[in-house]
This record gives C-alpha cells, sequence and structure tokens, in this order.
C-alpha cells in the first residue's frame, strides 16, 4: 500500500514540516556532493551506530539518507501526516515533538541491537512519531491508497486507522523477527525497532501535548461532528 494523501486539509501553513522537508533534501544533495570517499567518511561521522556511541549523531542522523528512493519515501509520508499534526501542535511544540520521537526512535534502535557497528540513517523514526499522533489525533481520517498486489491495482480510501494501524502491525512482527535473528535489529537496512518506539512514542505523547478541545474545524470534512467524539 502507497499513501496518496489524506482527506483533511491543512489549516494552517506547515512552515516546520517545509523546513524539515527542505534540510533533509539539502542535506541529501550535500551527500551526493562528497563522492564515494568522502561520503563514506561522512556517514561514519554524522550517522548514528549503536556501538560507537554519540549522542550528537542522533540528531544529525535523522537528517541524513541513503538513497533517493529512502528520502522520497519518508518525505512523502511527513508531508501527507505532518501538516495535520503541526496544525494541532502549533510550529514550536511540533518541532520539539518530532526531534523528541526521533531521539527515543533512535534509542530504541540502540538497545534493539547494541553491539551493531552499521551506520543508521534516516527521518523514519522521528516521522513514525508523527504518523502515531496523526493515528491518535485524526481516528475518522481516511487516506487515499494506492493498492497494488502483482497485477491488481487500484487506489482507495482507507481509515487512517487502519492504513496506520497496518503498518504498525508490520513493523512489530518484523521488530519481534529481528530479535529473533542473528542478525540483529536491522533486516534489509530496516530499524523496525526505531519505527515501532517512534510510532509508540508519538501515539502516547501527542495526547499530552495537543489542545484538549480542539476546534471544530479540524473534523473529517463532509463527515460533519461525531456525537461523543473529540475529533
Amino acid at each position: 500500500m502507497f499513501p496518496l494523501r489524506d482527506v483533511i486539509p491543512s489549516r494552517t501553513t506547515p512552515f516546520v514540516t517545509v523546513a524539515i522537508i527542505i534540510v533533509n533534501v539539502l542535506a541529501f544533495l550535500f551527500e551526493q556532493s562528497l563522492g564515494p570517499r568522502g561520503l563514506d567518511e561522512f556517514i561514519k561521522t554524522h550517522a548514528f551506530i549503536p556501538a560507537d556511541f554519540v549522542w550528537s549523531t542522533i540528531f544529525t542522523s535523522m537528517f541524513l539518507h541513503g538513497s533517493w528512493f529512502h528520502l522520497g519515501g519518508n518525505m512523502w509520508s511527513l508531508w501527507i501526516f505532518g501538516d495535520n499534526v503541526e496544525d494541532r501542535l502549533g510550529h514550536a511544540r511540533y518541532l520539539g515533538f518530532y526531534l523528541l520521537c526521533g531521539v527515543v526512535a533512535t534509542l530504541a534502535h540502540s538497545w534493539s541491537d547494541p553491539a551493531s557497528m552499521v551506520p543508521t540513517v534516516g527521518a523514519s523514526g522521528a516521522i513514525a512519531g508523527v504518523m502515531g499522533a496523526y493515528f491518535v489525533l485524526y481516528p475518522h481520517s481516511r487516506v487515499l491508497t494506492l493498492i497494488f498486489i502483482v497485477f491488481y491495482v487500484n487506489i482507495v480510501e482507507i481509515p487512517a486507522v487502519v492504513f496506520l494501524g497496518f503498518w504498525f502491525l508490520m513493523q512489530l512482527l518484523s521488530g519481534v523477527g529481528t530479535l529473533a535473528a542473528s542478525s540483529g535489529a536491522e533486516a534489509g537496512g530496516i530499524a523496525f525497532w526505531a519505527h515501532i518506539a517512534g510510532f509508540a512514542v508519538g501515539a502516547g505523547l501527542v495526547k499530552l501535548l495537543a489542545p484538549p478541545q480542539p476546534p471544530e474545524y479540524w473534523d473529517v470534512p463532509g463527515e460533519g461532528r461525531r456525537a461523543g467524539s473529540d475529533e
């Protein structure tokens, strides 16, 4: 499943989400300008390596990516879900929330495989936190999704709780599988426990940070306000 967009328009300009995307793209372009040897040294210095724990790399690694596909997938997910979470939290709280989710996600990855010497880069842990926040804040939202199974291709609207819940379940199952494997926490270059922890802390923390009674214009378009709902 590939998300195309959600159904809730942004009510404010998502300055922080846009800024994070720009910083990630610029950082990746800088990576590409270094050449193979320079890039290797840069990644060794600024990526997060569990067995060579350096606090500053927890933050720098959040803005680095391993490929255009890695960058594009992460930034697309952030664009779809981040603007609405930023709406609810406000710009400053959203930035702190994003960074905190990324820190917790990286620490979870370190816990899952503390002896790993594999450099870890990517914003997916922080973005998983944004997805967890969206899951909690917008349970009635829907995600326009591209579904492709072998030769079957279709575009359908899926409830956000189903789309994000399925995504989290897949990460959890994969993460449990990696704990039982001798290869450690990463499988195919994916730090599943970073995703799991990011999503969980995002879902848990957002209720503490979001306004207790959000304005009515955060309802899902066309559905009206549900009785007894805080959405």
